[in-house]
């Protein structure tokens, strides 16, 4: 069974996007079966992938019941465009409508070792469904003053889908994104958040840099485009690997890379 993780949070430009291609990226990398999801209708993380915008099915398929997941697969990446934003209007009238996503995705998680959801950056019906079909929760703040404000909101979204629909759902680590920690302003944005959540805070911080958009517009891992910022997130899959339990030998893989990786 695979570990399914959520990529969420409470707001856009965070760098939540970045972050779901990336760890997918590390993780294959690792050799972990990795499949990515892309559940935000602006379907940013389908074309960092490269996907066709023509592509089908997408995720919209999948929870209109018109596609399994299996079907919407390409290349290890289910994608979405703007047909997702109606998806979640028919969602809205459906029975049983949180476990949609949860129910499709039953069905292949055997095929691989980690699923990746990237939530759209809002706290609505499409992160709840993602929520309810994740066993773990990865909240990415921005470093700016109100980071703290914004887990703290992404973690009550997190509890109260565990207490009302998803039992086995827990928190696997909050990420600081876009920091520069030259400044006082990121220092202590990262104080804030480890003073209130502890060693749920990632030691990783990922560094803000004008690459991340270029690679993106070229459709091109940050692990290939800048290797010395890509190290950054070989240190947070790291940590995501070792809060997985090392899955099954990914860790010493991955230290692997990293040692061949510039800093």
């Amino acid at each position: 069974m695979a570990y399914t993780i959520a990529v969420l949070s409470q707001k856009g430009g965070t760098g939540k996007t970045t972050t779901v291609r990336t760890l997918t990226d590390v993780l294959r990398r690792s050799g972990v079966r990795t499949l990515a999801v892309d559940l935000d209708p602006q379907g940013n993380l389908s074309d960092y992938f490269d996907v066709p915008p023509e592509a089908e099915p997408t995720i919209a398929d999948v929870l209109a019941g018109r596609a399994t997941a299996a079907e919407a697969i390409h290349e290890d990446i289910i994608p979405a465009n703007l047909s997702l934003a109606e998806a979640e209007l028919m969602l809205g009238g459906k029975m049983g409508r949180e476990l949609t996503l949860r129910r499709a995705l039953a069905k292949i998680d055997k095929d691989y070792e980690v699923i990746l959801i990237d939530c759209p950056p809002s706290l609505g019906l499409l992160t709840v469904n993602a929520l309810v079909a994740a066993d773990r929760a990865l909240i990415t703040a921005e470093a700016q003053y109100f980071a703290l404000q914004g887990v703290e909101q992404a973690i009550e979204v997190v509890e109260l889908a565990r207490d009302s629909l998803n039992p086995q759902l827990t928190l696997l680590g909050v990420l600081l994104n876009l920091a520069d920690m030259r400044t006082v302003h990121s220092r202590e944005a990262l104080a804030s958040l480890k003073e209130r959540f502890g060693e749920q805070v990632f030691d990783a911080v990922i560094r803000t840099s004008i690459a991340y958009a270029e690679s993106a517009e070229r459709a091109r891992s940050i692990l290939d485009h800048r290797p010395d910022l890509g190290a950054d997130y070989l240190a947070l899959a790291a940590e995501v690997l070792e809060r997985l339990d090392g899955l099954n030998g990914a860790g010493k893989r991955l230290a692997k890379l990293t040692q061949s990786s510039p800093t």
